[in-house]
């Protein structure tokens, strides 16, 4: 049964299979709220990549803006986008993981290639510049034969690896944002996550002028 601790509703076991259903559900009425605000601590966490990787002419955060920025420009769809925007998110916690932090967060609302896209771009953005620091710049090959190699391979060679210019016209995370509300408001692990493909594939820019 719930209970009253430090002057608030909380559950009253304390291991989980003790549980009643009365506990679950007061936790399931926590949950909702706290689930609804993913994009807003998302977005904060992306303030934080301002702090990562100095050296380039923009930082990670106006990169991330940029890649977006290119991508929607190019036409690509919102998924692309909106992947495109937070595919570095993960270099604040742990840099050489950051593409698998970044796929598992988008994971639950995007097709399985555009996952897979993120969490391997770092093999195909090192085609533009692994051989100049010792590496195999056609480590990409392995995945040949996947599905999503060319999306891949577009994602980083036109979107993601061009995207350190302070000259290029890029919009604000204001601009972005409805885009990200509109993807993580989908049902997670649904329809988009079991698709291979994008469903909405319409470019971005239609959504965003339907606005």
């Amino acid at each position: 049964m719930v209970e009253m601790y430090r002057g608030r509703k909380v559950s009253s076991y304390i291991r989980m299979d003790e549980g009643t259903q009365e506990d679950y559900d007061l936790l399931h009425e926590y949950a909702e709220p706290f689930r609804k605000g993913v994009v807003d601590r998302l977005l904060e966490q992306m303030k934080a990549l301002h702090h990562t990787f100095p050296g380039n002419k923009i930082d990670r955060y106006e990169h991330c803006l940029q890649t977006a920025q290119r991508a929607y420009d190019a036409g690509e769809c919102e998924e692309i986008v909106v992947a495109g925007l937070l595919h570095d998110i993960g270099d604040n916690l742990s840099p050489d993981n950051h593409a698998t932090i970044a796929a598992a967060i988008l994971r639950p609302y995007v097709s399985q290639n555009v996952h897979w896209m993120i969490e391997h771009h770092p093999v195909f953005q090192g085609y533009y510049f692994f051989a100049k620091v010792g590496k195999d710049r056609n480590m990409r090959d392995q995945y040949k034969d996947h599905p999503a190699f060319e999306l891949a391979d577009r994602f980083c060679g036109v979107y993601d690896q061009t995207a350190f210019d302070p000259d290029y016209p890029t919009g604000t995370m204001d601009f972005f944002e409805p885009m990200v509300r509109r993807i993580f408001a989908r049902e997670p692990w649904g329809a988009h996550h079991e698709s291979e493909w994008p469903l909405d594939s319409a470019p971005a820019k239609q959504q965003a002028a339907a606005e």
